[in-house]
């Protein structure tokens, strides 16, 4: 209930009480769990994992904008991004009107 994920929730287990998988020990995932419970985020992990990354890609760019790599490597992370939002829209996991912009994508992170 502290705004934990559940990738981060499932490393505290594991390094603090000693229990390896969690699936062992109740039956079910982690974040079946937190979505039972209503504490899961709005967002997938994966979607969120790529959304953080092209944010940080962005911050670098703002400083080095002859960066040709990154620029390109942004671009490849942004399709990505775009790709695994129209799956997750099909699997109505996302609304349909959601949609990713790189304006508010540190909004989505933070």
């Amino acid at each position: 209930s502290s705004g934990i994920n559940a990738e981060y929730g499932g490393v505290i287990l594991r390094d603090s009480h000693g229990v390896n998988q969690i699936k062992h020990l109740t039956g079910t995932k982690i974040l079946r769990i937190l979505r039972a419970k209503g504490l899961a985020s709005k967002i997938p992990e994966d979607l969120y994992h790529l959304i953080k990354k092209a944010v940080a890609i962005r911050k670098h760019l703002e400083k080095n904008r002859q960066d040709k790599d990154s620029k390109y490597r942004l671009i490849l992370i942004e399709s990505r991004v775009h790709k695994l939002a129209r799956y997750y829209k099909t699997k109505s996991v996302l609304p349909p009107n959601w949609k990713y912009e790189s304006a508010t994508a540190s909004a989505l992170v933070a």
